[in-house]
């Protein structure tokens, strides 16, 4: 399970906004200094609030690891996979299109590839509604509501 800590910013039914700061997934990644994300530090993200966190509550969030290890699957390695058959396609094909193969191949990768990421856009959409996608605030570690003495006076 993957978690992170964050701020609840807004609260609605059964969901929240939280901004999150970006440190532990960025902070080792090569690609940090061109990341627009990265230059912002915060982010926010819709979660699912069965905790009834409140305003300014300080929460920790989780994402299941096989959600979050399915979703990387769908956008890293299945547009590589569509990129390599769409080349050896293009490859093959290219005498009876009477181009080159090299150009047939990018050509075909290319076009495989933007249609395969036109449709996880698509699936995209769906898999928010899906509820074991989205982060889940899992603990409250600071309430934002000051704790009030117990009454001894009596």
């Amino acid at each position: 399970m993957v978690k992170e800590q964050g701020v609840i910013e807004k609260v609605f039914s059964r969901k929240a906004i939280v901004k999150v700061q970006r440190h532990s997934a960025c902070e080792h990644c090569d690609s940090r200094g061109m990341c627009d994300v990265f230059e912002g530090k915060e982010m926010e993200v819709e979660v699912i609030n069965d905790l009834q966190a409140k305003v300014g509550d300080r929460v920790e969030l989780s994402v299941p690891g096989r959600s979050l290890l399915k979703l990387s699957l769908f956008v890293y390695f299945i547009p590589v996979i569509a990129l390599l058959i769409g080349a050896y396609l293009g490859n093959l094909w290219a005498p009876s299109l009477n181009m080159s193969p090299p150009l047939a191949s990018i050509l075909a990768g290319g076009l495989a590839m933007g249609v395969t990421f036109f449709v996880l856009k698509r699936i995209d959409r769906s898999a928010l509604s899906k509820e074991y996608y989205i982060p889940r605030v899992t603990r409250v570690i600071l309430s934002a509501e000051p704790q009030l003495p117990a009454d001894d006076s009596k």
